[in-house]
């Protein structure tokens, strides 16, 4: 693995580095490091200790020079390696973050999710270039920079691409969270992913059709959550299948999707199906966070069990039932039915009747949209 040694202080421009440092843990990943050669790579790289813990694991952390380090850990900067396995891996920076830092974790994560995985060589993704992902999304690029930006993320010109934003809610990076649905989905292969203004997006073009992203994507997720498998708080957008050259109108779409999104309760959220809801994402946040129902909402959240009480009642706004909210939530029923009566008791909302439930969706929406302004 030494041949692949790279340093940051070796490399002068700043899109040089970016573009070196992707390249640099793209073929770590290609040639299948174990995580101590990763890891030793990750310290070589940043030019400070670098290190790796996977729960229930004993850490990695190695110095530059490639040998386990002692003493204190000391992170100046860390990122989650997301689930699938959990974990965490940082540097140790004496003066705190370097100006490549953040990339650096983004890339080192992504890495060590993949190769604690054992991924085969045949579903490893193209990491994409954030600098081309964001000159195809951006607003600012002609039209045939955006042509040659799809052609170098080897994407197809003549076939649909279609925009997933993915959010956490957590300090799980939104990188790794993407790359692990993404690989649990089987879709890796034909997905470019990077991280854009905090959100990942995921450039998607699959062989067959576009539609079908939906449907694996709700699938898998289902499967983490009945096998109680957490999805790191993840939210996914999902915008319309658009030629590659629109495909910041995909991204857009896919953006404000993800606003709406919820973990847990309804955490894919397609764009093409919010219909007249995207125009309560036109109120400004501060007349959402005013409303009395909001309010309601965030005072019952900052209750003990008030996260539960909300799920509870997002699961029975959006399904119409107890048991198939129950069913949602992979919880039993009478539990969800003693949390949506505490939800009555406090909010002094009658939930049987159809326009309580139209006004307490309508608020955890708005509560939502707030959130994520």
């Amino acid at each position: 693995m030494m041949g692949l040694l790279l340093r940051l202080s070796a490399v002068d421009a700043d899109a040089e580095a970016a573009v070196r440092v992707i390249a640099y843990f793209d073929e770590l990943v290609a040639h299948r490091a174990s995580l101590p050669d990763l890891v030793r790579s990750a310290a070589a790289l940043a030019e400070c200790v670098a290190g790796l813990r996977r729960d229930g694991e004993s850490q990695l952390r190695f110095t530059p020079a490639g040998v386990r380090a002692d003493g204190e850990v000391a992170p100046s900067a860390a990122a989650e390696l997301g689930h699938d396995p959990t974990g965490q891996v940082w540097l140790e920076r004496p003066g705190g973050p370097g100006p490549f830092d953040d990339l650096v974790l983004e890339r080192f994560a992504i890495a060590a999710l993949l190769l604690a995985r054992q991924a085969p060589l045949t579903t490893a993704p193209h990491l994409a270039d954030p600098a081309l992902v964001e000159l195809l999304l951006g607003e600012q690029a002609a039209a045939e920079d955006r042509a040659r930006a799809l052609v170098l993320l080897g994407l197809d010109s003549r076939r649909p691409v279609r925009v997933m934003a993915v959010g956490t809610g957590n300090d799980s990076g939104p990188g790794a969270a993407a790359v692990a649905l993404l690989s649990h989905c089987g879709m890796l292969p034909t997905a470019r992913v990077a991280v854009v203004g905090g959100i990942a997006a995921a450039l998607l073009q699959p062989r067959g059709d576009a539609a079908a992203v939906v449907g694996t994507l709700r699938a898998a997720l289902d499967e983490r959550a009945r096998q109680r498998t957490s999805a790191g708080s993840v939210r996914v957008g999902v915008g319309d299948p658009v030629d590659g050259l629109d495909a910041r109108q995909s991204w857009l779409q896919a953006r404000l999707a993800e606003r709406f999104a919820a973990p847990d309760t309804e955490t894919v959220v397609v764009h093409g199906e919010l219909g007249s809801l995207t125009l309560l994402a036109e109120i400004p946040a501060e007349r959402l966070r005013a409303q009395d129902d909001v309010r309601a909402l965030d005072a019952l959240a900052a209750t003990p069990a008030g996260a539960a009480d909300i799920a509870a009642l997002e699961a029975f706004c959006r399904t119409g039932s107890q048991r198939q909210a129950a069913l949602a939530l992979h919880r039993h029923h009478s539990s969800v039915a003693t949390r949506l009566v505490h939800v009555e008791d406090v909010l002094g909302w009658r939930l049987e009747e159809p326009g309580y439930r139209f006004r307490a969706r309508v608020a955890l929406l708005a509560r939502r949209l707030a959130d994520r302004a």
